[in-house]
């Protein structure tokens, strides 16, 4: 069975650095229009790590996901101030191209968003296509077979290749998302919520692939489920806005210390569930 179409071949560039590498943002403040909505944000990310953004509905914590990989831009009323690095380049003052910072950086995003008209395997093969590269047809099935291991889901879906990427369930299409965004290879993952639409047993899965991808890929993670948070990260921000005020980290540091002992009280009610 052919798995996906003929088209012209490229082979990936073999001088594509895919170490891990660290993000950081310093003092980033974002607008739309003239509405700001993030102020002062200043936070590391450590390579190979698992980075939670913790914190209420509306107080930045997906704004300033999309500020990672460029995406903030996309808003026609949107800017930016500050600087944010990706292995200490500048990824806004950057000659890099905003398709490779986008490729460096992956999104894997709240809703499962497969595309319904390709296959799981093209799926997986799409995002080489977004990037603007391709590989020769001989290397695909290995690629495919590789990406879907990674995101653990292959075992579930190797004898339905050519079945509809929205045939799956919702956890395994989110789990096709994550492979089709590994396909090229990023140095970061930005994870929006991925498991708020999922059941227990699927957001178990998804929680033990970003265990897996952590040894390799540096990841931001926004959740709402502080137990969540717990579990998958090493190091926490908490995120949180005023009326009418911009959104802001109140504190941010390893995820032990945040939970069990940190320094502003407001964390502590946020993590205890006393609010929000």
């Amino acid at each position: 069975m052919t798995l996906l179409d003929n088209t012209t071949e490229f082979v990936v560039p073999s001088t594509i650095d895919r170490s891990r590498v660290e993000m950081e943002a310093r003092n980033v403040a974002c607008w739309f229009g003239d509405n700001k909505v993030l102020a002062d944000v200043n936070l590391q990310m450590p390579a190979g790590e698992v980075t939670a953004l913790i914190g209420p509905s509306g107080c930045g914590k997906s704004t300033f996901l999309r500020t990672l990989n460029r995406m903030h831009e996309l808003v026609p009323s949107a800017s930016l101030a500050g600087t944010i690095t990706l292995g200490g380049e500048d990824i806004y003052r950057s000659r890099l191209p905003v398709t490779e910072t986008r490729r460096r950086v992956g999104m894997v995003f709240q809703k499962p968003n497969p595309f319904p008209a390709m296959t799981v395997a093209e799926n997986v093969v799409s995002g080489l296509k977004l990037a603007g590269v391709k590989v020769t047809r001989s290397e695909r099935q290995d690629l495919v077979e590789h990406c879907l291991r990674r995101a653990g889901l292959w075992q579930e879906v190797e004898k339905r290749l050519g079945d509809p990427g929205r045939a799956l369930s919702g956890g395994q299409q989110q789990r096709l998302c994550i492979a089709r965004a590994l396909a090229v290879e990023p140095q970061v993952l930005l994870m929006d919520e991925p498991c708020s639409a999922l059941d227990p047993t699927s957001t178990r899965r998804i929680e033990e692939t970003i265990a897996t991808l952590q040894e390799t890929i540096t990841i931001v993670i926004v959740t709402h489920n502080m137990q969540q948070a717990q579990r998958v990260s090493q190091r926490c921000a908490f995120f949180l806005a005023a009326y009418g005020e911009p959104g802001h980290i109140v504190e941010s540091g390893t995820t032990e210390r945040i939970f069990n002992n940190p320094d502003d009280p407001r964390t502590s009610d946020y993590v205890q569930g006393r609010f929000g």
